[in-house]
C-alpha cells in the first residue's frame, strides 16, 4: 500500500505501473496482481487504506489538542497535515487521471464519497459540534474545502506561511460562527 502511494505521489498515474509498485514493495508483479487484478484496484485500495491510517492517527493525536481558545486552530492545522501528505498528492494524481479514464473515475467516485464522509465525520467529532444543524454542516464542509484548496496550492510550492495566516483567520471566523450556533441551540 505504501509503495503504491509513493509511486503515485512521485510519478503520477502514468508512472505508477504495477511493475513499479511491485518493485518498490519488494514483491513480484504477479503477487500484486493476485490480490489486485488491476492497477486501479491496487491504487484505490492503497489510498483508502493509508487514508484510514491517517484518520486513526489524527484521532490518537486529538487527546493532546489544547482545550482552550486555540483548539479550533490546532484542529485546522492537524487536518491540513493530512492534506499535505503524500496520500493527498496521490489522490490528486488519481483525480486528474480519472478525468480522462471512465473506468478509474467509476472506481474513485464511491471512494471519494466515503473518504469525504469520513473526514467530515472526523471534523465534526474534533470540533464537537452538532452536525444535524444545516449551517454547522455547511461550515464544516467549507472548512474542509478550504483546507483541500490550501493543500492544492502547496503542491507547486511551499505555501506554509500563507496557509498558516489563512487557517488562523478561518479558525477565528469558524469559532465565532460555531459559538453563535451553540448559543442559539442552548
Amino acid at each position: 500500500m505504501e509503495a503504491a502511494i509513493g509511486a503515485l505521489s512521485e510519478s503520477g498515474w502514468a508512472g505508477a505501473t504495477m511493475t513499479v509498485i511491485a518493485e518498490r514493495a519488494g514483491v513480484s508483479r504477479g503477487a500484486c496482481q493476485h490480490h489486485f487484478p488491476t492497477r486501479a484496484d491496487l491504487v484505490a485500495a492503497a489510498v483508502e487504506y493509508v487514508g484510514h491510517q491517517q484518520v486513526e492517527a489524527v484521532i490518537r493525536k486529538a487527546d493532546k489538542l489544547p482545550a482552550d481558545a486555540r483548539r479550533t486552530e490546532a484542529i485546522l492545522h492537524m487536518l491540513a497535515g493530512i492534506y499535505l501528505s503524500p496520500v493527498f498528492t496521490a489522490a490528486v494524481q488519481l483525480w486528474v487521471a480519472a478525468v480522462a479514464d471512465a473506468e478509474l473515475r467509476a472506481q474513485l467516485a464511491p471512494l471519494e464519497a466515503r473518504v469525504g464522509r469520513e473526514f467530515h465525520r472526523l471534523t465534526v467529532q474534533l470540533l464537537d459540534v452538532d452536525d444535524s444543524d444545516a449551517e454547522v454542516r455547511e461550515l464544516i464542509q467549507a472548512t474542509l474545502d478550504l483546507i483541500r484548496g490550501l493543500a492544492l496550492a502547496n503542491l507547486l510550492r511551499d505555501d506554509s506561511a500563507r496557509r498558516k495566516k489563512v487557517l488562523h483567520r478561518w479558525s477565528l471566523t469558524l469559532e465565532k460562527a460555531l459559538s453563535a450556533r451553540r448559543s442559539q441551540r442552548a
